[in-house]
């Protein structure tokens, strides 16, 4: 089967080599054990996914490893957010010495977000360390969470404050996965595409301007596009700044920080999807950019048009919260880029033109909010 192949080039060259493949296309969760090859080297592969995935793909991934000569060892965890803690990151541990994962030995993460971080951080501490194939199910987990190697889960203080950086070997995108999505669902993932047009494409914006109802709607070579375009992008950032220590990196943080107070606020509930929360946390960065003279209100409007236009939250009104602005900045205090005191957020100067502002103060950022809740 025909896919696109994106490279993240971690070290290449190097004894530290982390590099590793995006495939992009339709049916590789079919063909996943050809395509996998060498890296699951034992009889039995374990494999870690969410009980709604599993109802979809789970005849699948065990025909397609039995056609391998190899079986599948199941781990079905309850789907959502709250999966996402300490005592599923034991569960998932335990399964894997259960299941006698070796350092060298790949695991499977099959899932959305939250299955993919979960599994990803139990393999990043497991015997210091082991490999893993993250196989995303969900529009932000193929275009986001599965490239770049940010495994973490998330504590009563915060999100992904515990976590580590552990790079997948291999990542397989099936396009076919993204027809069995909610609409929700793909409205959520989809934020996070339009998020790489905001932070330095304009181009890429206007294209999701005018593509971005149909694919939605469920345009198949609109979504490889998107996806393909997304990943793209998104292992530049990666391969220039990996663990986010020069600034590049932290530019894919548009809108989570104004997101992450979001979701902290709804309890991490279905109340607010993460993609859904990363949406108002654009919007609100930029009518934050230009409240403080960076950007020109009609940027804003057009961002947030956008996404009303696709049918989703446009505004923190609309959220119908009952707290303070205050209280929502607050949430931002907890936030894991908190360096000395202070926090970073990222800003716009324009559509396409993203950057780093380390000077904002957060009694501003209470006022702000508080307006934006009226």
């Amino acid at each position: 089967m025909t896919h696109e192949t994106v490279r993240v080039e971690l070290g290449a060259g190097s004894e530290k080599d982390r590099s590793y493949s995006v495939l992009v296309g339709d049916g590789l969760i079919a063909d996943m054990a050809g395509l996998a090859g060498p890296l699951l080297r034992k009889p039995v592969v374990p494999v870690v996914t969410d009980e709604n995935v599993a109802r979809l793909y789970r005849g699948a991934v065990d025909a397609a490893l039995q056609a391998a000569g190899k079986d599948a060892r199941w781990l079905v965890l309850p789907p959502g957010e709250a999966t996402k803690d300490w005592a599923h990151l034991a569960k998932v541990s335990d399964f894997f010495l259960t299941e006698g994962v070796e350092r060298g030995d790949h695991v499977i993460a099959l899932g959305g977000g939250v299955i993919g971080d979960l599994t990803g951080f139990a393999a990043a501490i497991l015997k210091r360390g082991c490999g893993f194939i993250q196989i995303p199910t969900s529009l932000l987990a193929q275009v986001d969470s599965s490239v770049g190697g940010k495994t973490a889960i998330n504590t009563p203080a915060g999100k992904n404050l515990v976590g580590a950086f552990h790079q997948p070997a291999l990542v397989l995108a099936d396009i076919g996965a993204l027809a069995t999505l909610p609409m929700r669902e793909l409205r959520a993932g989809y934020a996070e595409v339009v998020k790489y047009g905001l932070i330095d494409d304009p181009e890429f914006f206007e294209w999701c301007e005018t593509n971005g109802p149909a694919l939605l709607a469920g345009d198949a070579d609109l979504r490889r596009h998107a996806v393909t375009c997304s990943v793209a992008a998104k292992a530049r950032v990666v391969a220039a700044d990996e663990r986010e220590l020069s600034g590049t990196r932290a530019l894919l943080n548009l809108g989570h920080t104004f997101g992450h107070a979001l979701e902290a606020e709804t309890g991490y509930s279905d109340r607010l999807l993460h993609g859904e929360a990363v949406a108002l946390g654009m919007v609100l960065a930029a009518r934050y950019s230009v409240r403080s003279g960076h950007m020109d209100a009609d940027d804003a409007d057009r961002i947030a048009a956008h996404f009303a236009a696709c049918g989703m939250m446009a505004e923190l009104s609309d959220l119908g919260l009952s707290c303070s602005g205050r209280r929502l900045a607050d949430h931002m205090l907890h936030d894991k880029k908190m360096d000395a005191g202070t926090l970073p957020f990222v800003l716009m100067r324009g559509i396409g033109a993203a950057f780093l502002d380390r000077a904002v103060d957060i009694d501003d950022i209470a006022a702000f909010m508080g307006e934006q809740l009226a």
